[in-house]
């Protein structure tokens, strides 16, 4: 996006593991062209469509009404039309031009724009991978540490440490330490509790222990139903098939041995009864994050509050499309007093935007992924140059 004078880039993740009620990603399905995963379509529809219908007629700092009429251009619930990622890509730069055309940092102009106060987020790093973001044959798709040293920087270096100890005892034992989708280890381990164990081995002998907690990021659509191998309504985990209540059952035993302070989409993105029970039974003691279940839509989240099935909620910008509609959802957050996490995408681009936008927001948490690959690194570098400006 350009003003003739400033040029800036907005770049639009994508997820291998999404929510079935997520806006759409519009691809061009040519299977001949990068596998069907090709998004000319989309870059077609920025360039024909939605670039003459703006050009001029809003400035940059007006993101709600940019994003009021990106809505009405597409015209559909879940941005179908033209493709949330076209609609996002518009809508994230016009916020980054704003922001240097005002000659000030970008997570100040989202402060602006939010209308609350800011701070440097406490990082969840996805540091043993699983589920769909790895061929690790565990079901749970991510084991997060968690730091609690204070500031930002602390609790980076402590990441970064475990993460490099985590690597170490795994090749002592012989086990691979090839990195997922989201940079995080994949040893072949044959249960959840054996990834937290070794984890936990790294955290002590890296000196962070009663420092660093844990978490996690179940995804359990992708182990729930015949799909994925399991009966109709029930979850295989541990090469158990569980129940919705006895998978609630399978947790409170692993958050009972180990320091679990949050755990994602605990259930299946439409077991409303299994979150139920989740929240009613660990809701006063744990984080308990939706993500699939809530996919940053604020109608989700109305009905995720109605039928009390978490107490947090999981950002993704591209799971809903539009800044503005990012914005609503986080103040309906707040409101309730819902946590908040600013997320990244397994599909992860090198933009920086969500380190500023956990800032700008007060989000208070953020997840990027492990301490490896730059799409990743690209984030915690942008905290570390916010925590400096602070």
């Amino acid at each position: 996006m350009s003003d003739g004078k400033n040029t800036v880039l907005a770049k639009v993740p994508s997820g291998a593991s999404t929510g079935a009620h997520e806006a759409l990603e519009l691809r061009d399905g040519e299977k001949t062209r990068f596998l069907g995963k090709g998004v000319q379509k989309a870059v077609l529809n920025v360039n024909n469509i939605i670039a003459p219908a703006v050009r001029g007629k809003w400035k940059p700092e007006q993101q709600k009404k940019l994003d009021a009429f990106l809505l009405e251009l597409d015209g559909t619930e879940n941005k179908s039309t033209l493709g949330a990622n076209a609609i996002l890509g518009v809508s994230l730069a016009a916020a980054r031009l704003a922001a240097v055309q005002k000659g000030v940092p970008l997570w100040k102009h989202l402060q602006s724009l939010f209308g609350k106060g800011t701070s440097l987020p406490r990082p969840m790093m996805n540091v043993l991978n699983g589920g769909k973001h790895a061929d690790s044959g565990l079901a749970i798709q991510e084991f997060m540490i968690f730091p609690n040293l204070g500031n930002f920087s602390d609790n980076l270096r402590a990441g970064a440490e475990t993460f490099q100890h985590l690597k170490k005892i795994l090749q002592k034992r012989g086990e691979s330490t090839a990195v997922g989708d989201e940079g995080g280890v994949a040893p072949r381990l044959p249960k959840v509790a054996d990834a937290f164990d070794v984890i936990l081995e790294a955290i002590t002998v890296a000196g962070y222990e009663g420092k660093v907690e844990l978490a996690i990021d179940a995804a359990a659509s992708e182990f729930y139903g015949p799909d994925n191998g399991a009966p109709e309504g029930k979850y295989l985990i541990d090469g158990q098939t569980l129940s919705a209540q006895e998978l609630t059952d399978f947790y409170r035993e692993l958050v009972a041995k180990y320091p679990i302070v949050s755990i994602e989409d605990s259930h299946a993105e439409d077991d409303f009864d299994g979150f139920a029970d989740m929240q009613e039974k660990l809701g006063e003691r744990l984080q308990l994050v939706g993500d699939d279940l809530l996919v940053t839509n604020k109608k989700r989240l109305e009905m995720g509050i109605e039928k009390k099935l978490c107490n947090a909620i999981l950002i993704k910008v591209n799971q809903i499309g539009t800044l503005s509609e990012t914005f609503e959802t986080m103040h309906l957050a707040k409101k309730h007093d819902f946590g908040t996490v600013i997320s990244h995408r397994s599909g992860e681009t090198s933009d920086d935007f969500i380190a500023d936008l956990a800032v700008g927001t007060d989000a208070g948490q953020i997840k990027t992924g492990s301490l490896s690959r730059s799409e990743r690194i690209a984030k915690y570098n942008q905290l570390l140059r916010i925590e400096e400006q602070l």
